[in-house]
């Protein structure tokens, strides 16, 4: 995960992402806009080379800190629910492998993107695809607290199932603003999106069940 060295994007992996694509729009993703970025961004070079034949397969993996990379589909609904538009100014709560920022900065926005863990943090300052997007921010801090000093967000993603909406990010999610969230307990949690109107008042839909590694408070200095 997160190799240093570049690796080949082949014409077998852009087949494979164009069948992945396929199986995304067959389970309702239907913005152009994810699908074009998810088809740029090599999902391989997240995964260590010896699972690279399942990178584009509707599956999550393991990578460290028992953390993971989230199934294609959980990613592209997530940030089909943000209803991107370029430029816009977002949060993501849990940068992990990297992937999900790589996708959101694929699609022209300015991304802040918070790591609890150091590790994670460490690895992703040395992989070479990462330093492609220089609309990347990244930052080694507790998500729960968000980022007070760069915001107010237009969008804000949460990749960690959380078991409350965190305050901190409410307040910084700007007025006609979207939080995606999945919220709930350690075994099961549903995915939120929550639109703040401008007198602050929050609407709130459900998109289905989903399994997220849990959302926890502190840095971890490991």
């Amino acid at each position: 995960m997160l190799n240093k060295i570049p690796r080949e994007d082949t014409y077998l992996h852009k087949g494979l992402r164009r069948q992945l694509l396929k199986l995304l729009e067959e389970k309702g993703i239907t913005d152009k806009k994810v699908l074009d970025a998810m088809g740029a961004v090599p999902r391989h070079f997240f995964l260590d080379p010896a699972f690279e034949q399942y990178a584009y397969k509707d599956r999550p993996f393991t990578i460290s800190e028992n953390q993971t990379i989230s199934h294609p589909f959980t990613v592209a609904l997530q940030t089909q629910l943000l209803e991107i538009k370029k430029f816009d100014k977002v949060l993501e709560v849990g940068t992990g492998s990297t992937y999900q920022a790589c996708v959101l900065a694929q699609m022209g926005i300015q991304l802040y993107t918070i790591e609890r863990q150091r590790e994670l943090y460490d690895l992703a300052g040395t992989f070479f695809y990462v330093k492609k997007f220089l609309n990347i921010k990244r930052f080694f801090g507790d998500g729960f607290l968000g980022l007070p000093s760069y915001g107010p967000f237009d969008k804000i993603i949460v990749t960690c199932g959380a078991t409350i909406i965190p305050p901190k990010l409410v307040e910084q999610l700007k007025p006609g603003g979207i939080l995606v969230i999945p919220v709930g307990d350690e075994l099961n949690q549903k995915m939120l999106k929550i639109v703040k109107a401008k007198d602050g008042t929050l609407t709130t839909e459900t998109f289905g069940d989903f399994k997220f590694v849990p959302m926890l408070e502190g840095r971890n200095y490991k």
